[in-house]
Parts: C-alpha cells; sequence; structure tokens
C-alpha cells in the first residue's frame, strides 16, 4: 500500500522516513488563504488540513492521502509562513522571549471516508538579539516555516523549553497521525525500521 502525502514539505517526508511505508508526495492545489481563521488556531489547522486533503482525492480516489497544516499562535495572532524575510524577523522578534503555541491539523482521506485530528505543542524562546534573528534566517530559510523558524538540528538555539510533541513542531505529529492511520487500516508498528 503506498500513501500519498498531500505536502511538498521536505520535514513532513522525513518523519514518514522513519517507517517503511511507501509514500508518494503529491502537493495539494489549495490557497490556504480561502480558509477564514475565526479565533481557534486547532479549528484553523484542522480545516486547512482537511481541505488539503480533499483536494486530493479525485486525482488519488483509491489511495490513503495524508495532509497536515501546521501554524503558530501566540497573543491572539496566528504566524503563518512570512512571505519576506523583513516579515519573518518581525515575526521571531516577537515571539522572542515568551511561549507560543504550535498546532497541527492533521487530515486522512480515502475513498468516502476523512478523519482529522490536532496537536499542540507549547514552545518558549530565548531572548533574541536583531542581530542573532537575522543570523539565524540566514543559516534556516524562514519562508516555508510558519512562525519563520525551525526546530530541527540547529534551529533549537532559539528553544528555551518545549511541552508536548517535538514532531508537531517540525510539522508531523506523531501520535495523531498513527491514530487517524489506523483508521483506514495504515498501522505504523508494522512499518518500524530499526535506528
Amino acid at each position: 500500500m503506498e500513501l500519498v502525502l498531500g505536502s511538498s514539505s521536505p520535514r513532513r517526508r522525513e518523519i514518514l522516513s522513519f517507517f517503511s511505508l511507501p509514500v508518494r508526495q503529491a502537493s495539494p492545489d489549495f490557497d490556504e488563504s480561502q480558509v477564514l481563521f475565526q479565533g481557534d488556531p486547532a479549528a484553523f489547522a484542522q480545516e486547512v488540513a482537511r481541505r488539503k486533503a480533499l483536494c486530493l482525492v479525485e486525482r488519488f480516489p483509491t489511495e490513503p492521502i495524508l495532509a497536515a497544516d501546521t501554524v503558530v499562535f501566540q497573543g491572539g495572532r496566528l504566524f503563518l509562513k512570512p512571505e519576506t524575510m523583513k516579515e519573518a524577523e518581525a515575526m521571531l522578534a516577537e515571539l522572542s522571549g515568551k511561549e507560543h503555541r504550535v498546532y497541527t491539523g492533521v487530515a486522512v482521506a480515502k475513498g468516502g471516508s476523512l478523519f482529522t485530528d490536532v496537536a499542540e505543542t507549547a514552545v518558549e524562546f530565548h531572548e533574541l538579539t536583531q542581530d542573532q534573528i537575522q543570523t539565524y534566517h540566514r543559516h534556516f530559510g524562514p519562508l516555508d516555516k510558519a512562525g519563520a523558524y525551525a526546530i530541527q538540528k540547529g534551529g533549537s538555539l532559539i528553544v528555551k523549553r518545549i511541552e508536548g510533541c517535538y514532531y508537531n513542531i517540525m510539522g508531523l505529529p506523531l501520535q495523531p497521525t498513527y491514530r487517524l492511520l489506523l483508521k483506514v487500516g495504515i498501522d505504523l508498528w508494522q512499518y518500524l525500521k530499526p535506528l
């Protein structure tokens, strides 16, 4: 059985590579700005993931499809992917020294069935100087990342503390993904790879 990953994210692909499950990536043709934020970041992330999965069902009518959407939430507002480096710097400056929440909505579709779930992780940043923010963005391109940051590898220099799933911050929380894939007959335990 081949899983369709409805994402071009190399980070989501990397997380799925922990398992021997065959995966094909297919980018959903979906404009995320169509989904209006109504104050609930968990519901927003789930709705975007749901729509990403649904827009691939016609192309892959019999295959299981996995889609996800990650958002950063702090101070009553969403931090999505920045459109410019200036916006990316402003995001990190605003998140500096504070705690924020990361939500990833996960959706799995197969045939006429669609299931969704969401994960939440608390992240606290160190206080960051303007020079550190600019250095960070030179090394970790921010424009394809919610909140303009990555936690993996050296990217974790900015992180003081996390509470919850690390892989949620990378863009694909394992427990919701595991639970949803079970609903379409895929048990990740059967695809575990040795270290």
